[in-house]
């Protein structure tokens, strides 16, 4: 592995594009295109437990924290059917082998004891709870059988900052080269959303790079009510217009904006209406030659992919995307 390329987006606004567009160049390796690697900003993912373990940390909050990270991995590594997961195929089979490891290094303690997070109930757990009633019952109170838990050991972790990043990077490295060992540029779409640019300075070095792509928010509009609901897709944006407006300001707002050479912002558009100007940007971001571009317009066509941009002039959708461009006027692209 050489460098890491991963494309940004945010939601529907065209990181795919830019992944396709870098998989046209030699000794790029993508061999599951736009599958999206979540397990570093997925809820109870790395970026979760950073939190957990580095702001208000005790005892429960590390002990949930480690526990619901090595759950949610586990579900990653295993199911085969949730599009976000089978990482036993699509990473390595020795992937959660290994985060038991990392697990294990940021672990300082385990306590054969319990408290009341173990004690969530559940179908299974009462079932239990009621039979040690009984046995205690029927034992004249003589016979106290141990009290069923949710797991039976707390696991403990108080790690310093550099402690912790310095365990998270190897750990970090370690399954990326599980997805490539080899001598490639290695492409992986949504490793970070844009909210979380900010921590990768104490995750990765300078091998790395991040495309952003942004895109006229009327089109991301449209697209997420009056495309992919037709197809049964979801993407967490409201399709009240109103409501939209209201979201998608408060999230673009929440981003905290970082200055760091491996990032490079782009439009989506650009690499339609400015498809030589924006390749070149490209190129230069990534170190790449002319020569290097083997496959062009193979994976990305921006004849074909213009279709896909102003579809907001469209009549039928002209009164939303009027209260779209009043609303928010400071992101629209055209």
């Amino acid at each position: 592995m050489k460098r890491i390329i991963v494309p940004v987006s945010y939601m529907e606004s065209g990181s795919s594009a830019v992944t396709d567009l870098v998989s046209e160049f030699k000794g790029v390796s993508n061999e599951y295109r736009n599958f999206e690697y979540v397990f570093l900003h997925c809820p109870n993912g790395v970026f979760d437990l950073e939190d957990k373990l580095l702001i208000g940390n005790n005892s429960l909050r590390s002990d949930e924290a480690l526990h619901s990270f090595l759950d949610t991995m586990k579900e990653l590594y295993d199911k085969k059917y949730w599009w976000v997961g089978n990482y036993k195929k699509i990473i390595n089979s020795k992937f959660y082998e290994r985060t038991i490891q990392y697990v294990e290094e940021l672990t300082d303690m385990k306590l054969d004891t319990y408290w009341y997070y173990q004690e969530n109930t559940d179908i299974k757990m009462f079932f239990k709870l009621v039979i040690r009633k009984i046995v205690y019952l029927l034992s004249l109170k003589k016979i106290h059988l141990k009290k069923p838990q949710l797991y039976k050991e707390m696991l403990l972790a108080y790690p310093t900052s550099s402690k912790f990043y310095k365990i998270s990077q190897k750990y970090i490295y370690d399954i990326l080269e599980f997805i490539d060992n080899k001598d490639n540029d290695v492409l992986l779409d949504q490793l970070i959303l844009p909210h979380n640019l900010y921590r990768t300075k104490n995750y990765f070095n300078d091998n790395i790079k991040f495309i952003v792509v942004d895109r006229d928010p009327r089109d991301v509009f449209i697209v997420n009510k009056y495309f992919l609901a037709k197809i049964v897709k979801s993407v967490p944006y409201s399709r009240d217009v109103h409501e939209f407006c209201k979201q998608y300001k408060m999230i673009r707002e929440m981003e905290r904006k970082v200055d760091d050479k491996r990032i490079l912002r782009i439009h989506f558009e650009d690499l339609i209406y400015k498809y030589d100007e924006t390749l070149k940007e490209i190129m230069n971001f990534l170190d790449f030659t002319k020569e290097d571009h083997i496959s062009p317009k193979m994976r990305f066509d921006p004849s074909k992919s213009i279709k896909n941009t102003k579809i907001f002039m469209n009549d039928k959708y002209k009164e939303e995307c009027r209260i779209i461009e009043k609303e928010l006027k400071d992101y629209l692209y055209f």
